[in-house]
Formats: C-alpha cells, structure tokens, sequence
C-alpha cells in the first residue's frame, strides 16, 4: 500500500481549493496555533488565578524588583499601554507596586506577589510538558525556535 499523506496537512484539506490559501498563509497558521497553544496555557495557569501574560510579567518582576516599566515592556513585546493595564490590574490585584522616580517608572514584587512565583513557575512546568507531549520535545524545541528566529527577522 503507498504511503498517504495525511489529508489534515494538506492545502486542500476542506475540499475546497478556494480555502488553500489559508493553509500556506503564516499569518492564518501563526494565529491558529496562537489560539491552540493560549488555551493550553490558560489551562496550565488556571491553578494561579492568573492568565499567562500576567504570570510572566510577575515572573520578570521578581527575578528584577525595580524593573522599569519600560523593559517589562519590552521583554514582554507589548506596548507601553498594555502593560500600564497589565500593571493596574496585578496592583489592584495587590501582587505588584509601582514607584514613580521623575519620569520612571519602577515595579516591585509584593509580598503576595513573591507567594506566587512557585505556582507561576509550576504552571510554565506544566504548560511546556503538555505541549512538548503532543508535539514531542524536539519538536516543540524546533517549533519555538523557528517561530523566535521568524519573529525576530519580521521585528526589523
């Protein structure tokens, strides 16, 4: 019997050839696997009460106390805005404070904050095991690094 290529990684996989485009798109297949890989994380993160992006900024937050508000926003490649939400909401939340120093901005770890550094670092545990046992670790280790060379030459 020859080998058959599975019909799920074909272009034309729905049988419509007007749809093949969106299998050979990078931005319809990067925000498909965006969506998969977000409820895996959100998953992995429920036991936290936070969502992913909100547990790696804590992360950054408590491995740097005094990170300024700009290099958060920029190891976490999110605006500026963003990350004011982001920061409003864990200080509400009380798990981080800011300090205001002229036109800087700095943020540090409560103590509740730093409570939750071992839940957050068993959550990225449990989100990188799941996905490294659906795609297998080598796999996942190629794909993440792709997608950061990728996402580095398109930055520029």
């Amino acid at each position: 019997m020859p080998d058959e290529q599975d019909p799920r990684l074909t272009p034309a996989a729905s049988g419509n050839p007007d749809e093949a485009f969106l299998h050979e798109c990078l931005y319809f297949t990067a925000n498909r696997l965006s969506r998969a890989i977000t409820r895996i994380a959100d998953d992995a993160f429920a036991t936290t009460g936070l969502t992913p992006a909100y547990g790696y900024l804590i992360r950054l937050v408590i491995a740097s106390p005094g990170i300024t508000q700009k290099e958060l926003s920029e190891k976490l490649y999110i605006t500026p805005s963003t990350l004011t939400r982001f920061i409003d909401k864990l200080e509400a939340k009380q798990l981080v404070r800011r300090q205001v120093s002229g036109k800087t901005v700095n943020v540090y770890p409560t103590d509740r904050g730093r409570e939750l550094e071992q839940p957050i670092r068993d959550a990225s545990r449990r989100l990188k095991a799941t996905y490294e046992t659906i795609l297998g670790p080598d796999e996942a280790k190629a794909l993440t690094a792709s997608q950061e060379s990728a996402s580095e030459q398109l930055e520029k």
